[in-house]
């Protein structure tokens, strides 16, 4: 498998290659390169180059801590000179959002477009944080088996969601301890809400309608307060994961908007 060393970090990664526009497709919290399962094989039959990748703190990725969205923002930018791509389209679900919004604010001309997939451009609040850390706590010291990991799940995916025991093997296989850089990370990172108006590239925002995670309207912010133009798709039945819990929706407008890039 393929590995980049990039910041003095080794980053872990995919790439379907090819002589095609690259999109690199940056993950969740709590994820990994393998929740685009549902997005690659469309994208390299439309022609794509695929970059998928563990962030810091997840997957096969190795790491040093602390690090904040900004450092992760840093990461793809030179995970795009490693592979030798000057220009590229850059999805993120969640917190992938997160780090590519930072992307486009720090290198914006090696960001063609962005596909954003329920994310937010705020900090968290004093009250989601207070409720987070008691979860985080609580799973310190009961593991994510039982109540935490249903709550974990309950934050991430909508009712019914059927690949749902997969990502809760995974969550379960890693000690609460290495998971620590990473929640440092989602629970300090700042807000880039008065910065929208200077990405200037164009985007397409999809968001579940039954997110738990990242209220709607949050993610309708951040589409209306873009520069550049934006498309919002609501995603209905849909939680945090849009993109893996309704591809058959996701995907046909993912496509539509790709295919109209200059």
């Amino acid at each position: 498998m393929p590995f980049a060393d990039v910041n003095d970090q080794t980053i872990h990664y995919l790439d379907t290659g090819g002589d095609g526009p690259a999109i690199l497709l940056s993950h969740g919290f709590g994820m990994g390169h393998e929740m685009w399962v549902h997005q690659v094989g469309p994208l390299t039959g439309a022609g794509w180059r695929v970059v998928t990748y563990d962030e810091r703190g997840w997957g096969q990725t190795t790491h040093t801590e602390p690090f904040d969205y900004w450092d992760l923002a840093a990461d793809v930018v030179g995970l795009l000179d490693h592979l030798g791509i000057d220009r590229a389209v850059l999805g993120g679900m969640s917190q992938g959002g997160f780090l590519t919004l930072r992307a486009a604010l720090t290198a914006p001309a090696r960001v063609r477009a962005m596909v954003l997939v329920d994310t937010e451009a705020e900090a968290l609040s004093v009250e989601d944080r207070t409720q987070y850390q008691g979860l985080f706590d609580a799973a310190g010291a009961m593991g994510l088996s039982g109540e935490i990991g249903d709550a974990l799940q309950m934050f991430l995916f909508a009712p019914g969601y059927a690949d749902a025991r997969y990502w809760r093997g995974k969550w379960t296989s890693k000690p609460i301890a290495a998971w620590v850089g990473a929640k440092d990370c989602l629970f300090e990172r700042d807000s880039i809400v008065e910065r929208l108006g200077e990405i200037t590239c164009p985007s397409i925002v999809f968001h579940g309608d039954a997110d738990m995670a990242i209220p709607l309207e949050r993610g309708r912010l951040v589409s209306e307060s873009l520069s550049g133009p934006s498309t919002f798709v609501v995603v209905p039945g849909a939680g945090h994961t849009s993109n893996l819990e309704a591809p058959d929706v996701v995907n046909p407008a993912m496509l539509d908007f790709l295919a109209g890039l200059d």
